[in-house]
Formats: C-alpha cells, sequence, structure tokens
C-alpha cells in the first residue's frame, strides 16, 4: 500500500473546499467519504451515481498533487466500504468503484485551474456569462474570484478573453490534447520517482554513470634493497644493527 503522506504534504490543499458540489444521494455519500479521504491524506474530487450494473457509486480522488495510483485506489476502497456500510447513504445495493481523476479531468477547485493553466478546457456555467452558458478555450490563470479563458468558440462580436466566476462554475473538464497528455507522463513519473527514494527504492545507477577508473593502489615498498640486504647479512652473523639502538 502506498502512502500519500509518506512525502510533505501541503496541508493547505489538502483542507482545500470543492467549488463543485453534488446534490441529493451523491451529496450524502460526499458527507460520509470526504472527511475520511482527508484523514488518509487524499481529496475527493467528485462523486458520480449510475445505473450501470444495477447502481454504480463512482468515488473520485486523488493525492494533493494531482496524482493516483492503483494501490491508492485499493486502500482507499478497504478504508470506505465499512463506513459506507455502517453510515448507509443510499437505500439500494450498489458497487462502489475508486478511480483517478483521469488525464481529461473535471476541475473542481481553485487550485486545479492554477495547476492547469495554459491547457484547453470546457466550462459550462450554472449562471450564464453574457447570455451563454457554455465556454470553450484556454486557461490563462486565475484573477480573484474569476477563472481566466483565452476561447477559441467565438462567435461575432464576441469577446475572445472572459473571466469566469468560479463560484458560477457548473462543471469544467480538461479536453484531452497531446500537450496534457504529455504533462500527465510527467507527473506521473515524477511521482514514481518520490514515492521510491521515501521507500528506499531507487533503482542504482545506470553503467555509464558509474566511474570505470579504480582507486590508484599505495605502491608496495621494494624488499629487495640493498640495506634489506645488508641487514639479513648482518643478522645471520649476529651483528648488531648500529641505527637499532642498544
Amino acid at each position: 500500500m502506498t502512502d500519500p503522506t509518506t512525502g510533505s504534504v501541503d496541508t493547505d490543499l489538502l483542507a482545500e473546499p470543492r467549488l463543485v458540489i453534488e446534490p441529493g444521494a451523491a451529496a450524502r455519500i460526499s458527507a460520509v467519504a470526504g472527511p475520511v479521504l482527508q484523514v488518509m491524506g487524499y481529496r475527493l474530487v467528485r462523486i458520480k451515481i449510475s445505473g450501470e450494473l444495477g447502481c454504480t457509486v463512482q468515488i473520485m480522488a486523488e493525492r494533493p498533487d494531482g496524482t493516483m495510483q492503483i494501490d491508492d485506489c485499493e486502500a482507499i476502497s478497504r478504508a470506505l466500504s465499512p463506513v459506507l456500510d455502517v453510515a448507509d447513504p443510499i437505500d439500494r445495493a450498489y458497487r462502489l468503484e475508486i478511480s483517478s481523476p483521469g488525464i481529461d479531468r473535471p476541475l473542481v477547485r481553485r487550485s486545479d485551474f492554477k495547476r492547469y493553466a495554459g491547457h484547453l478546457v470546457k466550462i459550462e456555467m450554472a449562471v450564464a456569462h453574457q447570455g451563454r452558458k457554455r465556454f470553450r478555450g484556454t486557461l490563462t490563470g486565475v484573477e480573484g474570484s474569476a477563472v481566466r479563458l483565452h476561447r477559441d468558440d467565438t462567435k461575432a462580436d464576441e469577446d475572445l478573453d472572459v473571466a469566469l466566476v468560479m463560484e458560477d462554475i457548473a462543471e469544467a473538464r480538461l479536453v484531452l490534447t497531446d500537450e496534457l497528455i504529455a504533462e500527465s507522463m510527467r507527473r506521473g513519473k515524477a511521482a514514481e520517482r518520490e514515492l521510491k527514494r521515501h521507500l528506499g527504492l531507487e533503482p542504482p545507477p545506470a553503467p555509464h554513470a558509474q566511474s570505470h577508473h579504480p582507486k590508484p593502489q599505495k605502491k608496495p615498498v621494494p624488499k629487495n634493497t640493498k640495506k634489506h640486504r645488508l641487514a639479513t647479512e648482518s643478522a645471520r652473523r649476529g651483528d648488531i644493527d648500529p641505527d637499532g639502538g642498544d
């Protein structure tokens, strides 16, 4: 089992509230699952209830840095299942599914909009902005309580750049692009390296990184010099070495 608290955890990110809250049964599940996830070091992203396979409750979660691994999903499932069984927030049988946010993930917190600035998004508003509810474009950052968006879906006489109030957003999701896939892969590899470093599982250095030059050894002291031969001959005759004391 991996531990999201193995490294340093940003407690502000961990406790950051979501901008979008589900209604009905999903809200009841959120009230149970959210605190459990936070204690474990994870953040709740979204809850979705669908009629697939009878009834499926999908809980989407992540580490504060936005990463998620298979071991994380398994750990959350083991911890949440008995808690949900006791709380019984839904009035019928269901299948619990724990998942990562995915690459084309929903954006549900202020930090999400900051983290993915420069990427393409689709946004649907709960409250219309300039007579529109749907927007698509590149995130250019966060300004106060609004998300800055450079649109690529404008019509005549519409502004290319808009500021959408975060509290008025019903749903925001990243659009799958080559750039997004590449960044997701980089984040995943970085998270894996960090985990291995904290667990002491770093691989040995590559052969080309190892030194091929052995340390120089001390030159052996010669033992067949003239001085050694004279000393041996004196010892054989029983003479006293004048340098050896009395």
